[in-house]
């Protein structure tokens, strides 16, 4: 029997630590605000004291934390996320293990929500699973019977980088025509903005394109068409069993998943039109901080 892991999703606007059982229960939780803008100390300092808060009385012996790459999962570095400004190379790991006497792993935050997905999620009845996250930015996960893939230098899954548009514009610092670009919440907001000049984000865009609007319909159909180039690309790469997709951006799930099924099919090879597997998440916002719980496993 397994014993109780504390899961801690770090973020640029909050910090979650919570204390899970095996089957990805939460017992207990604390919520504050990331604050930074005080920097890595500050902030450092108060995941500790979160982590000792949970673990009064508890006797827990392992850590696992969800953190935005990149990363440096070997060293257990923090390198340059553009969601933590002023986080360069800090030792997250050795610093939280020498403040809490904790065994303390770290992975990043998408492959987390993966790894909650595919053991107790949308994917667990299947051997691969290719998570994305489709919110802010776009991410991903691959977990290949219960083991996350992590790849070389730790950087597999982020498909936000991948090109779907030669002819599209470079934004944030991505490959020009980069899927993110297209199809992330920040996306969908910038492209409504322009294009129809509102300012309610995504979901305002949604309901403009099911309400029957013609240019919000254009902006849905072309997220969903480069989505399912990216989707493609990668099943015609790794052939995962299924694709679990979560993020904010499907809470419109019912105007994307059936359109994009049907899209995936148009470049794919005949043979796999009938059995691609798109599925949404199950977890939801635990997710991130039960993944996070599930990271100690991976080294079992």
């Amino acid at each position: 029997m397994r014993q109780n892991t504390i899961g801690i999703d770090l973020g640029g606007t909050n910090i979650r630590v919570a204390l899970v059982e095996d089957h990805g229960m939460i017992l207990k939780e604390l919520n504050e605000k990331t604050e930074v803008e005080k920097g890595p100390e500050f902030v450092i300092n108060k995941m500790v004291r979160m982590i000792n808060e949970i673990n009064q009385g508890e006797n827990v012996k392992s850590v696992g934390i969800g953190a935005p790459g990149p990363l440096d999962l070997k060293k257990g570095l923090i390198l340059d996320p553009p969601h933590l400004p002023g986080w360069t190379e800090i030792p997250l790991v050795r610093i939280l293990e020498k403040e809490t006497g904790l065994n303390v792993f770290l992975d990043n935050d998408a492959n987390a929500a993966a790894l909650a997905e595919s053991l107790l999620g949308a994917g667990r009845d299947y051997e691969s699973v290719y998570y994305i996250t489709i919110s802010t930015g776009v991410g991903a996960g691959f977990v290949i019977n219960g083991k996350i893939f992590q790849g070389a230098q730790g950087y597999a899954g982020e498909i936000g980088n991948m090109i779907v548009n030669n002819a599209g514009q470079s934004y944030l610092g991505l490959n020009r025509g980069a899927l993110e670009g297209i199809t992330s919440g920040s996306s969908i907001t910038r492209e409504g903005m322009v294009r129809l000049g509102v300012k309610g984000g995504t979901e305002e865009v949604f309901l403009l394109a099911k309400n029957g609007d013609i240019v919000a319909n254009e902006i849905i159909d072309e997220v969903i068409k480069h989505m399912a180039i990216a989707i493609a690309n990668i099943i015609h790469t790794i052939n995962p069993a299924v694709f679990i997709l979560g993020g904010g951006v499907m809470k419109s799930e019912q105007q994307i998943l059936e359109p994009l099924r049907e899209k995936v099919k148009e470049f794919v090879y005949p043979g796999l039109k009938e059995i691609i597997r798109i599925h949404p998440a199950q977890l939801g916002t635990r997710a991130g901080i039960v993944g996070a719980s599930l990271i100690p496993r991976q080294y079992e």
